[in-house]
């Protein structure tokens, strides 16, 4: 491959629906750090480092032999905090990165596999700059769920519109001839458009739906989905954070790192 892949994980104890969510307990283990493990079996990333502007988040990071590299305190986005983190690497390594997967902390159910599937689009096909992981949603509760963002793809797996309002409409359709898909955060970007990314004007329909990826559509690029059929969910919640725990008992990755 040659190329330079690394994974970052920003992570910050300040959200504001879940302050402190990033070391929040799943089965006795910070949710960052389940993250953090379950990227490292990835067969593609070189090395995950954490992002972080806290002091809690990075000291974990020491007792379990995690890179982390700390950031700005001011980032409202994850993707800003990846991109000062990434340049942070650059120059410590003395090297450019070709592409860096953006792993969202609060997505402790993560499989390796997923993070492999997302960057293989890039070693594919040349002129893929962002690529978003898909998955089925099981449920009309899920749909509904504004914490949950969906997705409407071309024929071509390549995104139309993100939205945390039930989409597409099930007005028309009884949900069986129109697939329902949620975005899965697991973003790897190449290097050059990350930095691009974040020097893009925000947009309305981003604020709106309060979804990244909808600045890239709005100004014209495009955004590569991959269908992934794992079963995970995202944190955003401690009602979640139960939900997530419950399913995560019977995870048989997680004994490959519980006692680290």
């Amino acid at each position: 491959m040659n190329k330079h892949i690394i994974g970052i994980i920003p992570a910050r104890m300040g959200s504001s629906r879940f302050p402190g969510k990033p070391l929040a307990k799943i089965l006795g283990i910070p949710m960052v750090g389940h993250v953090y493990h379950r990227s490292k079996m990835s067969k593609l990333l070189e090395e995950v480092y954490i992002a972080t502007c806290d002091k809690e988040i990075a000291d974990y990071a020491d007792s379990i032999g995690a890179k982390w590299v700390m950031t700005k305190d001011a980032h409202e986005r994850a993707s800003d905090r990846t991109a000062e983190a990434m340049l942070k690497i650059e120059e410590k390594i003395g090297e450019k990165i070709d592409i860096v997967a953006m792993i969202q902390g609060d997505e402790p159910m993560i499989m390796p596999e997923m993070v492999d599937l997302a960057v293989k689009p890039f070693l594919e096909n040349p002129s893929i700059k962002v690529v978003n992981l898909m998955a089925p949603i099981r449920s009309m509760e899920e749909h509904n769920d504004p914490n949950c963002p969906k997705v409407v793809v071309d024929k071509n797996h390549f995104a139309l519109y993100f939205s945390r309002e039930p989409i597409p409409s099930r007005k028309k359709w009884k949900g069986d001839t129109v697939p329902m898909f949620k975005q899965v955060c697991i973003i790897p970007f190449t290097r050059e458009f990350l930095l691009k990314f974040n020097e893009l004007e925000p947009t309305s329909l981003e604020i709106i739906e309060s979804i990244d990826m909808n600045r890239v559509l709005e100004h014209g690029h495009k955004v590569k989905m991959v269908y992934e059929e794992f079963e995970t969910y995202s944190v955003d919640t401690p009602e979640d954070l139960k939900k997530v725990e419950k399913l995560m008992s019977s995870d048989t990755l997680v004994k490959k790192y519980a006692g680290n």
